[in-house]
């Protein structure tokens, strides 16, 4: 395709969201896949050589247009991005989930020792965990795994590049100014827990949303609860260019 490379550049610069292979082709058919992936490693080859203010960026199963972090501290000043703010109980029930998944909540309630339904109802309202469905077993429980916002908000580019355990206790709050994320105190939890409980509850006895309606877009669910092998798919390391 003639200006293919042009092309993808513009799709990419009004796009609000990581832009995947799969979804390129389709609006570029009949572009092969290979000549995509070229025309974008090309683009982020010139901006890599350009070291401008953006660069071209795998995350979340897909291309996006960031600004290089170094400039973060006169972008907040003009765009004012909101950072996800999570709770600690939140941050350690949703890296529960996006380690253990696919995952039910009685499991993540025996990790962490305290009741989650809050919390798991807080990180669904923010679109960082999904349902997956339910797991046969006596009482159906819904099965959480993570979203593509969640990869999108901690800078991944799919699920096998999360840290190991080894690494989180080496980059400790690093981790959190990396990903842009504000942790909230506890002390607030306790009490937003205890008035979202009832309504998760009742919820949870609600039929059951099918797989499909619950799938994220690119975001494969995982395969066993013990590891995760995902297929080929507004972080510190630069938001995504304003529309």
């Amino acid at each position: 395709m003639e200006n293919l490379k042009s092309i993808i550049e513009s799709l990419l610069f009004v796009s609000d969201e990581p832009l995947s292979i799969e979804r390129l082709k389709s609006v570029l058919n009949p572009a092969a896949a290979g000549d995509i992936r070229s025309a974008l490693n090309l683009l982020a080859e010139e901006y890599e050589a350009r070291s401008g203010g953006f660069h071209l960026k795998e995350v979340a199963g897909g291309y996006q247009l960031r600004t290089r972090p170094e400039f973060s501290e006169w972008i907040t000043k003009l765009v004012q991005p909101r950072a996800p703010r999570l709770s600690k109980a939140a941050l350690e029930t949703l890296a529960i989930i996006a380690y253990k998944q696919p995952v039910i909540r009685s499991d993540v309630e025996h990790i962490r020792g305290v009741d989650c339904g809050g919390v798991i109802r807080a990180l669904l309202e923010r679109n960082l965990i999904r349902v997956l469905g339910r797991k046969e077993i006596p009482g159906r429980p819904l099965i959480y795994a993570t979203t593509k916002r969640f990869l999108e908000v901690f800078d991944l580019k799919d699920l096998k590049d999360l840290p190991t355990p080894k690494e989180i206790e080496e980059m400790g709050q690093a981790l959190a100014d990396r990903s842009n994320v504000v942790i909230e105190d506890d002390t607030t939890d306790e009490t937003r827990e205890s008035q979202l409980e009832l309504d998760f509850e009742e919820s949870e006895t609600d039929e059951p949303t099918s797989l499909a309606d619950n799938e994220d877009n690119g975001a494969e669910p995982p395969e066993s609860a013990e590891g995760v092998e995902p297929t080929d798919s507004e972080a510190d390391s630069g938001y995504p260019r304003p529309s």
